[in-house]
């Protein structure tokens, strides 16, 4: 689910890998050069992925400074992207934890190789964090989610933090290099809601003892 600026910062990362002299001089090369490397690599993708590696203001912004913005910068794409969010209209942020375990198992949607597409996008959230103790195969890009609910006590204002995260990340923590899944349309409202469910439910493996 890697978008242009996550695949440059890749490709950037295995250039500084090579040497030291190689790594003082990424700040001289050619960023045009990158990006057509970067679509020389996908020669199959459909025209449709290719879209992606137009970056919108926010990537931009978070691209120029390497993602850690100036504090004005920084306000104003968390206001931009809390603009975003859409709630469900009930009020109901919690869905079903088993089907959030399911999206959160499943690596499924926006990979080149994806399409047509003939399910819906899973979540891939196992990629960058640990959720359950029972898993032994997660990443460790983002923090342990494990007793995430029973740590906040299964709070109101904790729940409407999770949704808000997931459905867009930079909202809460601009250039965060977790996907929008809500705001970018990766995942559906219903699907955020099982997820926010696999995290705040006390009967979800997340939070069980």
């Amino acid at each position: 689910m890697m978008g242009k600026r996550r695949i440059r910062f890749v490709l950037l990362a295995c250039i500084a890998l090579v040497g030291s002299s190689w790594a003082q001089e990424i700040d001289a090369i050619d960023e045009a050069r990158i990006d057509a490397a970067t679509r020389a690599a996908f020669p199959r993708a459909s025209a449709d992925w290719l879209s992606r590696f137009k970056a919108d203001q926010t990537l931009e912004a978070c691209s120029r400074y390497r993602d850690a913005p100036p504090a004005e910068t920084t306000r104003t794409i968390a206001a931009q992207e809390s603009a975003t969010i859409q709630y469900p209209p009930d009020g109901k942020l919690i869905g079903d934890w088993k089907r959030g375990e399911q999206i959160a198992q499943s690596g499924y949607g926006l990979r080149f190789t994806d399409y047509p597409s003939t399910r819906e996008n899973g979540g891939n959230c196992y990629a960058c964090h640990q959720l359950t103790k029972e898993e032994v195969s997660y990443g460790t890009i983002g923090p342990s989610l494990v007793d995430y609910g029973k740590i906040r006590r299964f709070s109101e204002p904790d729940t409407k933090a999770a949704y808000e995260k997931i459905y867009n990340s930079h909202a809460t923590f601009p250039c965060s290099p977790m996907p929008r899944f809500g705001t970018n349309g990766v995942l559906t409202m219903e699907q955020i809601k099982d997820i926010v469910a696999l995290m705040m439910s006390p009967e979800s493996p997340v939070n069980r003892p």
